[in-house]
């Protein structure tokens, strides 16, 4: 989580908070838990920056490369 925490410092995640869409719900409930959102964004962040592709993310981040551009995608 240093990792994560390092490429989103708390003033960025405040800000991100602030203009974030809604968390969708689920009405049947179930289903997986939910990538953390400041995860996505640390990983959104290394994408832009480092110049990999979606595909080459590292697991680090804890989420899938699918979950990170979909949610950049929204």
């Amino acid at each position: 989580m240093a990792f994560v925490e390092g490429l989103v410092p708390e003033g960025l995640w405040d800000l991100f908070r602030a203009v974030r869409p809604q968390i969708p719900t689920r009405p049947q409930g179930g289903g997986r838990r939910r990538v953390d959102d400041r995860a996505v964004l640390a990983a959104s962040i290394f994408v832009a920056t480092s110049g990999c592709t979606w595909r080459q993310l590292p697991p680090v981040f804890g989420a899938s490369w699918q979950t990170v551009h979909r949610r950049f995608s929204k």
